[in-house]
């Protein structure tokens, strides 16, 4: 059976943005920036895609790499997020992949091509359905 991510979150009352975010069992504080309207007290939801692309695009190639049995070492993955105003789509991720210098050339490459489809970077690039619906408990 397929892994159902879970994610909830409320708002604390301690200011408009800032909210109490359950994130598979583990809470954290999410918010705006100050210059937003917010009190800057916790990652914004762009902050949130970003970390799910970067560990994702990490952990995808860490696993790859194992079932390869290559050592690669350390993987580190960083991304930015921007929107361009009049483009399509207006939602620009940028992502660094950074690898050990060790790695042969043809390693690195495909490494780099597997993180293209990393689950969360096929989830973003494809689009995906949200449904919502109403909860008056």
């Amino acid at each position: 059976m397929a892994h159902i991510a879970t994610a909830s979150a409320a708002s604390t009352g301690a200011a408009t943005f800032q909210s109490r975010t359950d994130i598979a069992g583990t809470a954290i504080t999410t918010d705006e920036p100050v210059e937003l309207g917010g009190l800057g007290s916790g990652p914004n939801p762009y902050d949130l895609l970003c970390a799910a692309l970067a560990t994702c695009t990490t952990m995808t190639l860490r696993f790859y790499a194992a079932r390869q049995g290559w050592e690669i070492g350390e993987v580190a993955t960083h991304v930015t997020h921007r929107r361009e105003a009049g483009a399509s789509p207006a939602d620009v991720f940028n992502r660094t992949i950074t690898l050990a210098a060790s790695l042969p050339a043809d390693q690195r490459t495909r490494l780099l091509d597997v993180a293209e489809r990393c689950p969360v970077h096929k989830t973003l690039s494809a689009g995906a359905a949200i449904h919502t619906r109403g909860d008056n408990a």
